[in-house]
């Protein structure tokens, strides 16, 4: 039986983990190789999803829990993908709030699944921004301890660490993340990219490619800190469909309410772990603007424009952030009502909206070293 690769791509929220993926995904293509994506979220409605859908790539959802908790949909998507689509490698991107993954979930899919899936070493992206206000002593963007518990644990598991966005910060503050990142964590090799730009990623790519998962990254996880960090970040997903009176700029649209939601979470004290959203004309979902925004007291970034101007759609909006969930919902019904209809006269309807923080982490398996 054949062997496809496996590769997972993990992070914390907001690092760049899908415009990682999605580049990889290219890349691979262009090597001739038939590529299948799977996406992880605790709940339903998943901004990643819509985006690497609209590239036409073959992707799979895991929606309510992690892959350490839903391993066997884990399984089931990759058979999925390749009953339909039969793909040489899988790319996978768990929760950006989950760690332990080597034991739970790699080394699992490799010593159960061994015949079907070649395991790569295990890639943790990170924001250079944020990295450096929790590995240096400053201001750890108002996130609690345990919250930085999950933090340096994803770090310490990977076996590749990929600083993202390296266009973002000065020479000497990526020379100093180097730095803190090689003392702390010794055994990782270090990457330097931008997902944005392509700088720096062929390098990485052939290295997670043709590595190989190592049973050494198996970690001691306090599993009551870990779901303790988990329990303070609310998570809300919503969709919601329009219609205009006139054709409108949907990028203007996107941006002035992810803008207004941006700076009403931060207002209010809480911490944006992640916040995505897109827009899409009803009936094509493969034509759409994306956003997102990393951080409290920033603007927001386009990763995909619309071309044209339209009357009617649907929005997608996945927010993350150390705050009670029901002021995510709060804040997000009010701009929704303020932006969509009274600046730009549209009728609309709140679709789905789920709002929560995730449960305590229960993996399916948990390797042990030895």
């Amino acid at each position: 039986m054949s062997q496809s690769r496996y590769i997972m791509i993990g992070g914390f929220l907001g690092a760049g983990k899908t415009t990682s993926i999605l580049q990889f995904a290219r890349h691979l293509v262009q090597e001739g190789l038939r590529v299948g994506l799977i996406t992880n979220d605790q709940g339903a409605g998943l901004v990643d999803t819509a985006v690497v859908r609209s590239e036409e790539f073959p992707t799979e959802e895991i929606a309510g829990g992690c892959f350490c908790c839903r391993f066997n949909s884990l399984v089931e998507a990759a058979k999925e993908l390749t009953a339909k689509d039969r793909p040489d490698v899988f790319l996978a991107e768990p929760v950006g709030s989950c760690t332990d993954l080597v034991a739970t979930v790699s080394l699992p899919l490799q010593n159960i699944y061994g015949d079907s899936f070649r395991v790569s070493a295990m890639s943790v992206v990170v924001d250079p921004v944020r990295a450096l206000r929790i590995l240096d002593s400053g201001p750890a963007a108002k996130f609690s301890e345990n919250v930085i518990y999950i933090y340096l644990k994803q770090l310490e598991e990977a076996e590749m660490i990929v600083v993202n966005k390296v266009d973002l910060i000065d020479e000497n503050d990526l020379e100093r993340l180097n730095e803190l990142l090689a003392s702390r964590f010794p055994g990782s090799r270090i990457f330097n990219v931008s997902a944005r730009s392509g700088k720096g990623l062929a390098p990485w790519f052939k290295a997670v490619y043709e590595s190989k998962i190592a049973s050494d990254k198996i970690m001691d996880v306090d599993y009551e800190l870990y779901g303790k960090g988990e329990s303070l970040l609310g998570w809300l997903n919503c969709s919601v469909s329009f219609t205009c009176k006139e054709e409108v700029d949907g990028n203007s649209l996107l941006y002035k309410l992810a803008e207004s939601l941006g700076q009403a979470v931060y207002q209010s004290g809480a911490e944006i772990a992640h916040m995505k959203m897109t827009i899409s004309p009803q009936g094509d979902p493969y034509e759409m603007a994306a956003l997102s925004l990393v951080r409290g007291g920033e603007q927001p970034e386009f990763s995909h424009r619309l071309t044209e101007s339209l009357e009617d759609g649907e929005i997608l909006l996945n927010m993350r952030a150390e705050a009670p969930p029901d002021l995510l919902r709060k804040e997000s019904i009010t701009v929704f009502e303020e932006i969509l209809k009274l600046q730009f006269g549209a009728n609309y309807s709140i679709d789905h909206l789920e709002h929560f923080r995730p449960g305590q982490p229960v993996p399916t398996y948990r390797m042990t070293a030895g």
